[in-house]
């Protein structure tokens, strides 16, 4: 056997197309490879039986949107391939009418006002709307094309996408044929619905493969490279859905290959064209949460009189055993047995055993207000006193992250009550307790040199 990769040629015309070998419709152990890049890879295995006398092999049913410079043919040492088309012929009047020249048709011709009559008749050409054919008693007449009646498609026509090869064989042969290709319009990215209930959450993940490739795969062995590979994304629209769920019992089987995670699904999967297909990959539960206040203020030295800032909440969980392939994060919770949508977020590619942070949104009851109240700035320095109000008309206590982008040069100082660390190199972050229904209010000075 030899693997042969073959570019596309175009402007080839086939001597013999009609001397083409047999190619089993049956695909065996067909599998697709979806990466959530535009990008899928395609493998399938067919029976092939050809004669010497075979001139081409019409390989039909390909996805519309092969990547004909990626094919790759596994085939007999006994045939040589000479060239490649790729064929898709859309049925229009004008190829059924062209390839029908020279053969036997039926015309149907006005008798009087409401009658017609069938006649039988051989095509000579088609003109558009006119064409020319010769009846069976030699005579020559010019018909509407619209009026001509075919009763097959002709072979010439490939109504399905197809590959064709130009070939020569030794020997008649009798083979499996095994094709590989890339294929794109087809992706896959990850959802996950994460349940919290108090500080305990359940994590639920679906595998969204989006097909608008041009191909049906049925009963396809389906796997999934999680990774950003070399390529170009392209935006990819939704369609409608079908549903794969597991059982308890069966996994799917998860791969770390080549610096990327390899995603196996462990039966067999159907999926239509222009169809997204949904299959659970992930179940986590009882996962501990943990709640967080965070609030970005501004630079104190270009802080003028008062601002009140939002507080973000995040949840936060780690731990997970598995990795997490980049996807959208939708948050729920219920109260008085009813659901609740608490945020949308997304996530990155995540390795296991890392910390997951989901911002659901603004805290309604937790607000801050940073307000200047005294510059004494000179030529050289600035300084500048702020006040930091924190109000908590929650029922609960609230621990707040404040965020102070200030500058870190060692002629910079700060001064305060509070315990402050310095995060992401320039950011002087205070943690702040906040009682239940009341505020916390503390004050810093800032100096640094010009």
């Amino acid at each position: 056997m030899k693997k042969l990769t073959i570019a596309f040629l175009t402007g080839l015309t086939l001597s013999a197309v009609s001397f083409s070998a047999t190619l089993s419709n049956e695909i065996k152990n067909g599998s697709l490879i979806v990466y959530n890049s535009n990008l899928g890879l395609v493998h399938e295995e067919r029976e092939l039986s050809l004669h010497q006398s075979d001139t081409s092999i019409i390989y039909k049913g390909v996805a519309k949107s092969v990547q004909t410079d990626s094919i790759n043919v596994d085939i007999s040492d006994d045939v040589t391939l000479y060239s490649q088309q790729y064929r898709f012929d859309s049925l229009t009047q004008e190829k059924i009418l062209q390839a029908h020249i020279g053969k036997k048709v039926e015309v149907r011709l006005l008798r009087n006002k409401n009658e017609f009559k069938i006649i039988t008749a051989t095509l000579l050409a088609y003109n558009g709307q006119k064409s020319i054919v010769k009846t069976l008693d030699y005579k020559i007449i010019t018909v509407k094309s619209d009026n001509i009646i075919v009763d097959n498609i002709p072979d010439a026509l490939i109504t399905k996408p197809s590959l064709i090869w130009n070939i020569k064989s030794k020997k008649d042969v009798k083979t499996t044929m095994k094709l590989d290709y890339l294929i794109s319009k087809i992706n896959f990215q990850s959802n996950y619905i994460l349940n919290i209930d108090g500080d305990k959450a359940n994590i639920i993940g679906w595998i969204s493969v989006n097909n608008r490739s041009g191909k049906r795969f049925d009963n396809t062995k389906l796997s999934l490279l999680a990774g950003n590979i070399q390529k170009k994304p392209v935006q990819v629209q939704r369609l409608y859905k079908n549903m794969h769920a597991m059982n308890d019992s069966v996994k799917v089987e998860e791969k770390p290959f080549e610096g990327y995670h390899f995603y196996t699904i462990p039966f067999p999967v159907t999926i239509a064209d222009n169809e997204i297909t949904q299959i659970k990959f992930v179940q986590e539960n009882n996962i501990t949460i943990q709640r967080l206040y965070y609030a970005t203020l501004s630079n104190p030295f270009y802080l003028k009189g008062e601002k009140k800032s939002d507080v973000s909440q995040f949840i936060a969980f780690k731990g997970l055993g598995i990795p997490l392939p980049k996807g959208e994060v939708r948050i729920y919770s219920q109260l008085n047995k009813q659901t609740i949508l608490l945020g949308e977020n997304s996530i990155n590619h995540t390795p296991k055993e890392t910390t997951v942070k989901l911002k659901m949104g603004t805290n309604f009851d937790v607000k801050v207000t940073q307000k200047t109240t005294k510059r004494s700035d000179t030529d050289v320095w600035l300084n500048v006193d702020v006040a930091y109000t924190l109000s908590n008309n929650s029922d609960t206590n609230k621990t707040v992250e404040l965020f102070v982008p200030f500058n870190t040069h060692k002629d910079s100082t700060i001064r305060t009550d509070e315990t402050y660390t310095f995060t992401k190199g320039n950011l002087v972050t205070f943690s702040i307790n906040v009682e239940a229904n009341s505020t916390k209010e503390f004050n810093v000075n800032y100096e640094s040199k010009k």
